[in-house]
């Protein structure tokens, strides 16, 4: 909605006040968001539950910060990444799960500051299969 900008000699403590609390209560609300509850400040998602400052996500849940992210939950500041699990920081990655400042990862558990890895348990490598019997065991016990 167009709004005539306010005259500077018109403008007083109250005036200003008003108007930022307007400004602001707009910017928290989801933009061009689809099938989206319970979000706070989301512009361009998709299919998100309970996600705060989210841009361009699919089939987040309480996640803040993320873009460009899809089926994550519970995830923190991670960008262009998908299947992420309680993640922090995390760029370019897939299959990752509790990690964080991870990068171009893919398939790590509990990892934290690695580049380019794969298969990998608390920054120690794996084989596939022992890392996936491992995962498997681990996420039971920790619930996640």
């Amino acid at each position: 909605m167009f709004r005539p900008p306010l005259h500077v000699n018109a403008m007083d403590k109250r005036t200003f006040q008003n108007e930022l609390a307007r400004l602001q209560k707009l910017t928290r609300s989801n933009q061009d968001c689809f099938q989206s509850e319970g979000c706070e400040n989301c512009t361009s998602c998709q299919f998100t539950n309970h996600c705060k400052d989210c841009h361009r996500c699919t089939y987040a849940e309480r996640s803040v910060g993320c873009t460009h992210c899809t089926h994550i939950r519970g995830c923190r500041d991670s960008h262009q990444s998908s299947q992420l699990i309680d993640c922090v920081r995390c760029i370019e990655s897939h299959y990752l799960v509790l990690s964080q400042d991870c990068s171009s990862c893919t398939y790590c558990f509990g990892c934290v500051g690695l580049v380019r890895k794969e298969f990998h348990i608390l920054n120690e490598p794996y084989d596939r299969k022992t890392y996936f019997k491992l995962v498997k065991a681990l996420m039971a016990e920790l619930a996640v």
